[in-house]
Order: C-alpha cells, then structure tokens, then sequence
C-alpha cells in the first residue's frame, strides 16, 4: 500500500473517530433537573460514620428540608459491598443523598496515583450498589493539582487520561453516573513537581487530545474563604467562598458550557465561633442559596478528631456537642427536595370481577418494592384507583409504613360501591403526591342490583321449623365476617334474606346459621345473580350452654335449667 493510500485511510478513520465522539460525547443528556426542588444543604464526611447520621439528618434536613446532600470519602481498600450498601439504606431511610468522592490509598506523606486500569475495579464496585437516588454522584479523586494527592507529583496529562478512562467506563456501565473532576485548590501556586495552579492544570486537561470535560455533569468546587481559611464572607474572586464563579468563568473562556456546582469542600478553621457561625449563615443566605448555579454545597468537615482537621470539625473534640456553626445553618430556613429516584415495583391483586351495589368490601394487595424509594404515607405514598369509572366505588387503604426495597407487603384495600349499576375500567397504582410512580395493571369489573337468598333449615326433632330468633353470618375466604344478620324468621322451614350484601358474584362464601341451643350449621356458596338458593343440615338442640359446640358443660347446663327438656321432644 503506498503512503498516498495510507494517509487517505488514516484521515478517514480520524474523521470517523472524530464524529463517533462529537455525537456520542459532545452532547450529553441532562443529568441535573433544576426545576425539581432541591435542598442545597449539607456536610462533609472523612470517612462513613453510621453514628453520625442521624445527627447529620438533624442538621441539614431541618427547619424545612429535605434530603440534603453528604460528601463521601471511598477509598480503595474500603470498597466492601455490605458496609456501603448499610451506608446508602440508612441514608435512603434519612433522606440523604450521597456524594462519593474516590480515593486510593495513603502512601506515606501522599496518596497512590490511581492508573487507568483501576478503573474496571471501580466501576464493578460502584454498579454493584443499589444507589439513593438516580443520579449517582462520583467525584474522580481529589486536588491533583496537589503533587501528594498525585503519587508525590502533580501530572495533568495523567490525571486527564486517568479521569478520561473512568468516565467512559462509568458512563458506559450506567449513564446515571453523574460524573465530576476532582475538586481543585484553587489558591495552589505554580511549583512543579509539588504544586500546580488551578488555571495551568485546567487548561492543560482542556489541551489534551480528547477533553474529559466532555464527559463531565457537574462541577466539583472547593471554594475556601482564603487566604488561611479565614476570608471574609462577602469576599470574591478565586480563593474566595464564590471561587466557583471564577472557575465557571475560566471554563467559559475555554469553550465548556456552565456545569451545576457542586461545592464539596469549603468553611473557614477554627478561630472566633461566633463569627465562623455567622459567616455560614451569610454564605448560605447571600451567595450560594441565591445562586440557581449551585446544587449543592458540603461544608467540609462535620466530625474529625485530630491532626490534620481537627480545626475544620463541625463536632467538638471529644465531645457529643458542635460548634456554633452547627446550630446556625441547622435553624436556616430549608426547602423539601424531591430528588428523582427510580421507581420500580410489583402491584399483585385478585379482585373479584362482579360486585353488587352498596357494598363494602375488604381486599389484599402484595406490593414488591423494586426501586430505590421508601415507601411510605410520610413520603406520599399510597394505593390509589384512577380512571373515569370511579363514580362506581370509594375507596381507601391501610397506611404504607416503611417499604424498603426489595422488600414485599400486604396492604388492606376497602372498597365501597354506590348505587349505580354498570360496567367499569380501572387501575390500580401506587402514587406519589398524586402522581402514578408504578402501575399495578387494570381491573375490569361490573357492579349488579343486590342478590336474594332463600335458605331452608330444620329443627330436630321438631314437625315444625320456626322462629324469629335465627342469624345468619357470612364468611370471605379470608374467615373475615362480611354480613350478619339477626332476627331471621323462619316460617315452615323457610328463611329469605332479600338484598344481600358485601358478596362478590362468583366468589364462594361460608354461611353460618345460628339459633339459640341449637348447634350451628354451615354451608359453602358461590353467589350467583338473583336469587341463591341453599339448605342446611337439620339443626341439633345440643347446645345448652351456649357457646357453639358440644361438650360436658351443656349436660351441666340442661342439668341446671330443665326447661331446655322441651327443646328435645317434638
């Protein structure tokens, strides 16, 4: 093949390779709703603390709020499925929604270069857990503008292709992986191999042959009160609290669209705690709750106790208390979030078919939690009937309490028809707030005028069965009572129950037929439309005490009572 050939072929595969990219990455899906609500608050974890949870729900799901936000350090040698998963159920069950920012593992004075092919490792570990909310949030490592953040040298060529190659692959394993480039320090200068500045490293990364900013959903930004981590709240500008404007700004420049913010790491250390507690309270309220840009914002950090932190904690050292801050932002006014959360499920139900009017019935339904919600009537979730023939029926159902997934429950579902006759088409979901999140499929059901039922019953040893005295009780196939009836008569034999009620067609009942010192009799009977005929067994004067069955005590009983003689003789 001569080099003419070759060239043709090579230019073509570029052009290939370059529209491939263009429509595969150059124009990613919205993976941020900002016209859901959001609560921006919440905090920064060293390392996952199922203690510190609930203290943690307290301050940034408070006053208001709902599901706010916690930044998550996972590192390498941590990555066990059981441990994390706990993490993410418990947080699901507070409402809290996880940030994992990924770390290798300390060596000496500075962290492991991550390589491209820990990615695969990654990757598995990060799909394999059932995630809080759709989005999946992961940070590609931290400040690699850092030299020890970076196996001892800060290399952007490297961080590029290492983040490049995990963004792929994570976008390739699940497109909900909302993915973010390591937050950078923005106040590092240009000192090689040690430290590099923020402007340099990116436009670096923005240099290389395939910009991973491409790939990228949000913004990961620590935007620290500097110089020293103690600016002045109203401060601006790159190492200030509003250093993400200024890294918003420079991706502008460099031809990358706006990202959501996401502020992983930002506070100011120790020093006066009353105006630390008041410069949070001026950051929240002027520049980040404002700001429709920013998402969320994890003040670093909420508990760590000792060197080299100690002065950032939000907990006191050796101590159950916090710091001022913790009440200041805690008693913040806060909106109710509703992240997106994948709904999935199984709604299973066996409604009867044909049902009689004004009717109260009691039904089954077996829910199958599939998705990544709780369900549960605090959160809005309930068994609901839509449809335009529900003028048919009224309906409610026992409470949701705490379906977690891939748990299963039975719920009670009642339902009461009116008058009116006909057919109708309905269905049965599960809703939130109103809205359908699964779908249980339809019934199709008819309701008819209430059916008769005509009995026969005897007394032995009687040559004439009759009284006022007989009941008559109805049993589902849930052994419930459904209709009871008392003062039957019954002349020659013959008893009529006119309109029976609560009774599907075509579903089989147990009536019971009772009289006083008689031993009871049933029958099993699938009502029909009109009316339902039946007989009972002749009806035994044995039961003297009486309590439905025979045994010593009625002999002591007719013993006691002698009159109850005539009940055996013709």
């Amino acid at each position: 093949m001569n080099s003419l050939n070759r060239f043709r072929i090579k230019c073509g595969m570029t052009i290939f390779l370059y529209f491939i990219f263009h429509f595969l990455f150059l124009n990613p899906v919205q993976a941020y709703n900002p016209d859901l609500p959001n609560n921006k608050f919440g905090i920064h974890f060293a390392l996952p603390n199922m203690d510190d949870l609930p203290k943690t729900k307290e301050l940034i799901n408070s006053n208001g709020g709902d599901w706010g936000y916690i930044t998550l350090v996972m590192q390498e040698n941590d990555r066990d499925k059981n441990k994390w998963q706990e993490v993410f159920d418990r947080m699901r069950e507070f409402h809290l929604i996880p940030i994992i920012r990924l770390a290798t593992i300390p060596q000496g004075a500075q962290w492991r270069r991550p390589m491209v092919d820990d990615a695969d490792t990654w990757v598995d570990f990060l799909d394999s857990l059932h995630w809080v909310i759709k989005n999946r949030y992961v940070i590609l490592f931290n400040e690699p503008n850092h030299g020890n953040e970076w196996g001892g040298s800060v290399d952007a060529d490297d961080y590029a292709q290492v983040a490049l190659e995990f963004s792929k692959k994570l976008k390739e394993k699940n497109p909900d992986f909302f993915i973010m480039l390591a937050g950078l320090d923005s106040s590092a200068p240009s000192s090689n191999p040690n430290y590099e500045d923020e402007e340099v490293f990116l436009r670096k990364i923005l240099n290389s042959e395939f910009s991973i900013l491409n790939f990228v959903d949000g913004l990961a930004s620590h935007s620290y009160p500097n110089p020293g981590f103690s600016g002045s709240a109203y401060d601006t500008g790159r190492r200030s609290i509003r250093g993400y404007e200024w890294e918003l700004n420079l991706l502008r420049q460099l031809g990358v669209k706006d990202l959501p913010v996401f502020i992983t790491e930002t506070g100011w250390q120790r020093g006066d705690e009353n105006i630390i507690a008041d410069n949070f309270k001026t950051a929240f309220s002027t520049v980040w709750l404002p700001d429709s840009r920013v998402v969320a914002v994890t003040p670093f950090v909420f508990d760590y106790q000792g060197e080299p932190f100690l002065n950032f904690s939000w907990k006191k050292y050796q101590s159950a208390d916090f710091y001022p801050q913790y009440y200041s932002v805690q008693f913040l006014p806060k909106v109710r979030g509703i992240p997106e959360q994948i709904e999935k499920g199984e709604i299973s139900f066996d409604f009867p078919g044909e049902l009689v009017t004004q009717s109260s019935y009691r039904f089954n339904v077996k829910l199958k939690n599939l998705g990544q919600a709780v369900w549960d009537k605090d959160f809005g979730y309930q068994l609901s009937i839509v449809g335009e023939d529900t003028k048919y029926l009224e309906y409610f159902s026992s409470d949701l309490k705490r379906v977690i997934p891939f748990e299963e429950a039975e719920v009670d579902f009642y339902i009461k028809t009116s008058d009116l006759l006909g057919k109708g088409r309905v269905k049965i979901i599960l809703s939130k707030y109103g809205g359908s999140v699964v779908d249980g499929g339809t019934w199709n059901f008819e309701t008819f005028p209430l059916p008769n039922l005509n009995f026969n019953a005897s007394l032995f040893p009687k040559f004439n069965s009759a009284g006022e005295d007989f009941e008559l009780q109805i049993f589902n196939d849930r052994e419930e009572i459904v209709l009871k009836k008392k003062g039957i008569k019954v002349t020659d034999g013959k008893g009529v129950i006119t309109e029976v009620q609560n009774v599907a067609l075509g579903r089989k009942y147990r009536i019971v037929l009772l009289k006083p010192y008689y031993l009871p009799r049933q029958v099993l009977l699938t009502f029909q439309k009109g009316t339902n005929e039946l007989k009972f067994e002749r009806m035994l004067p044995l039961d003297f005490n009486p309590d439905g069955k025979l045994d010593i005590q009625d002999i002591g009983r007719l013993f006691t009572q002698p009159e109850r003689f005539t009940l055996l003789f013709p």
